[in-house]
């Protein structure tokens, strides 16, 4: 019986674009709760998680980076959050993802989760919002560490505590469209999987050693080949 596979998914850029849905929500719960505007153009936040982002948020606006003020201003975040993907531009699902998931899902020999940067609650809305949150039974989220290299474990524990299987690194894929989640995969000894659906180019991407990368997932059977080769 040939080993059980382990995909994680980015989220933004990856599976979805939402078109500035959470940028949006961030910037607004940051003048509702203390009354100041920060650009968040300003800061360098792809591939980075949702706790990482509040403390550069506040270390630009001058704000103590305390629990309470981290607590407030993300629950702030979430309240805003669903209603940016309802109001603002809308987003989409990317081109190749649901037939992807639903291939995946298909098979018994491959689990799929996330690993993102999204807290676990706004990864709920953002995957709800687009159709595809029933395709994740687990994952690792900025709930668990603000630094995206620490998510891996998380995810690899609660995957072999759904599935009772030890995923081995040489089955387990990490999918993002950022250097970041290149790297968080290498953390752990995992294959990597890049696609250039956020702002980062293919060659960008392939600078960093993934074991692969693709314009986009729209072609299914060569995503296929990567992770049976």
């Amino acid at each position: 019986m040939a080993a059980k596979k382990l995909i994680l998914w980015d989220i933004d850029g990856t599976l979805i674009v939402s078109h500035g849905a959470g940028v949006r929500a961030m910037e607004r719960a940051l003048t509702q709760r203390f009354g100041v505007k920060c650009d968040l153009g300003k800061i360098d936040w792809a591939g980075s998680t949702d706790t990482w982002i509040t403390g550069e948020v506040f270390r630009h606006t001058g704000i103590p980076d305390t629990p309470q003020n981290s607590h407030d201003y993300l629950e702030a975040y979430l309240e805003l959050l669903p209603v940016e993907l309802k109001s603002g531009p809308q987003g989409r699902v990317l081109p190749g993802i649901l037939e992807l998931l639903e291939t995946l899902k298909r098979r018994p020999d491959v689990a799929q989760g996330l690993l993102t940067g999204n807290l676990q609650r706004s990864a709920e809305f953002k995957l709800t919002h687009y159709q595809v949150w029933h395709y994740f039974e687990f994952g690792a989220f900025a709930d668990d560490s603000p630094r995206r290299n620490d998510l891996g474990p998380h995810a690899l524990r609660r995957a072999q505590e759904k599935h009772a299987v030890e995923f081995a690194p040489e089955h387990t894929f990490i999918i993002g469209d950022t250097p970041h989640d290149i790297e968080c995969g290498q953390v752990i000894g995992a294959k990597t999987i890049g696609v250039a659906t956020g702002r980062y180019r293919v060659d960008e991407l392939r600078a960093h050693r993934p074991t692969a990368v693709f314009s986009d997932f729209a072609d299914t059977a060569a995503f296929l080949r990567v992770i049976d080769s």
